[in-house]
């Protein structure tokens, strides 16, 4: 079966938030990996309010890192955690958001990640992201798919390492040119979906939405990939998940 698993860097809210839903209920993610998610002042709610908007609910705990997953009706969750990385002083605190999610069979351990301006920071966060991913993946016999706004472009180190252990889903089976920011101008790809080596590409790119939409909605484009998975075992204790009336 196909699945759809996106990243958007959300940018903490800061722009238009009814074309963010827009765009994210375009986006047709059956899971959405979201960075500057809100972090502050009622950030349970909004970010509530903005996954209920395109028919998603947030699946993972925590704010700190203003990292999530977001999941869709066809999607359980069968856990769900948030993993603070290693501190590094003076810079922002990095968190990797996991959700380990069942459709239809098909089983993924998906992360979300915010990695750092800084070059080391962003490195040994990106191995210990991987480390983190695997862990959970093993545990629950499921594929992995990490995404999330890398901070750097495909050529750069931590880039190069997430796309050496999985696959750059847009190099994989590219949909457009695959340029992310700025969104009112895209000339860099920084943000990205890597998949495990077993799982079919059909196609990684961004979401048919309108261009005011896009640009007025963040300062990153979204990116989706359609991901073949095959099936896992069923899965008894499911995390139940609330999901707009």
């Amino acid at each position: 079966m196909t699945v759809r698993v996106g990243t958007y860097n959300l940018h903490g809210l800061r722009d238009s938030v009814p074309a963010l839903g827009r765009v994210i209920a375009a986006a047709r993610a059956d899971v959405l990996c979201v960075q500057e998610a809100p972090r502050f002042g009622r950030w349970r709610a909004r970010r509530a309010m903005l996954a209920g908007a395109a028919g998603l609910a947030v699946a993972t705990p925590g704010r700190l890192g203003g990292v999530a997953v977001l999941v869709g009706r066809r999607v359980r969750v069968l856990h769900a955690a948030s993993h603070p990385l290693r501190s590094f002083l003076g810079l922002e605190r990095r968190v990797l958001a996991v959700a380990v999610v069942q459709a239809e069979g098909a089983r993924l351990a998906v992360g979300s990640l915010h990695l750092d301006l800084n070059g080391p920071a962003r490195m040994h966060h990106a191995a210990e992201a991987v480390a983190l991913m695997e862990r959970a993946a093993a545990r629950h016999d499921a594929a992995i798919v990490l995404a999330g706004d890398v901070n750097e472009q495909p050529h750069q180190p931590a880039w190069r390492y997430l796309a050496g252990r999985l696959a750059d889903c847009h190099a994989a089976a590219p949909e457009g040119d695959g340029l992310t920011y700025p969104a009112t101008r895209p000339s860099v790809r920084i943000d990205g979906v890597f998949a495990a080596r077993g799982t079919h590409v059909v196609w990684c790119g961004g979401v048919d939405a309108a261009r005011p939409d896009l640009t007025g909605a963040s300062d990153h484009l979204p990116v989706v990939a359609e991901l073949r998975v095959g099936h896992r075992r069923a899965e008894q204790a499911v995390q139940p998940v609330a999901f707009p009336s």
